[in-house]
């Protein structure tokens, strides 16, 4: 169901448990080869093909939101980027206005990696004010991690993890408009996650990693290899939903 398609006296009069699904994703800089909406497209069709399967008709479907939280790439122009405690707090206000009316199941869809942190965080805060409901499921998801990791299922992927605006991505975007790429693909360096410090967590902006502002081999995209990304994460998207709608009120 599209919540921009109904009167509200429709949106009333549906069940109260009904998901209220809000996919978030983001506009900014994808490197010199992609396009600046990269991560709304890809989120887009994610959830388009979410509303071929039987769960959409069991869940409201509020419109993208292609505002992130994209600060740590502002040094490149065409970033449009809501700070983290004003996105934060949008999510917030986005669940409460469907709280207040009584919806106890929300779940954000996410495309943006910087929005993970912000939608945790919102979540955690609405669960805090919200402590003693105990019918509330406040969830968030973002859609490469729906399903497993492809690595698994998709032959000849170079990368073993999500990058910017890297092999994965970049395919997908080759899969739904190749005149968005610019230029040859297979002549974009590759620019390598690092170590990242880990198992710690260090803060970072963009050109701490990337000059151009991509991470990740580009030059291994494919149109079909975004064609099986997308056949992996959307009904890895779907069954979670189906998980929402079938919840019945334990831990699970």
């Amino acid at each position: 169901m599209e919540l921009a398609e109904l009167a509200w006296p429709a949106v009333a009069a549906l069940p109260k448990t009904t998901p209220v699904v809000f996919p978030i994703a983001a506009l900014e800089q994808h490197g010199k080869h992609m396009p600046v909406f990269t991560d709304s497209l890809l989120l887009g069709e994610v959830i388009r093909r979410v509303k071929l399967t039987p769960v959409a008709d069991k869940c409201l479907f509020a419109p993208l939101t292609w505002l992130g939280n994209s600060h740590h790439h502002l040094d490149f122009p065409g970033t449009l980027s809501a700070s983290p405690r004003v996105y934060l707090d949008t999510l917030k206000d986005l669940a409460t206005c469907f709280l207040a009316h009584g919806f106890t199941r929300i779940v954000f869809v996410n495309g943006h990696g910087g929005n993970i942190t912000p939608y945790q965080q919102a979540l955690f805060e609405l669960k805090q004010q919200h402590r003693d409901r105990r019918d509330l499921l406040l969830l968030a998801l973002t859609y490469w991690d729906a399903a497993g990791n492809p690595v698994e299922k998709i032959p000849g992927l170079v990368q073993k993890r999500m990058g910017h605006a890297c092999e994965w991505e970049t395919s997908m975007v080759l899969r739904l408009n190749p005149k968005l790429v610019v230029g040859d693909v297979a002549q974009v360096p590759e620019v390598p996650h690092g170590r990242e410090f880990t198992p710690g967590h260090r803060a970072w902006v963009m050109p701490d990693r990337s000059e151009p502002g991509h991470v990740g081999t580009p030059s291994a995209a494919t149109a079909a290899k975004g064609e099986a990304l997308f056949a992996h994460f959307a009904p890895g998207v779907a069954a979670y939903l189906e998980r929402v709608v079938a919840w019945d009120g334990s831990w699970d």
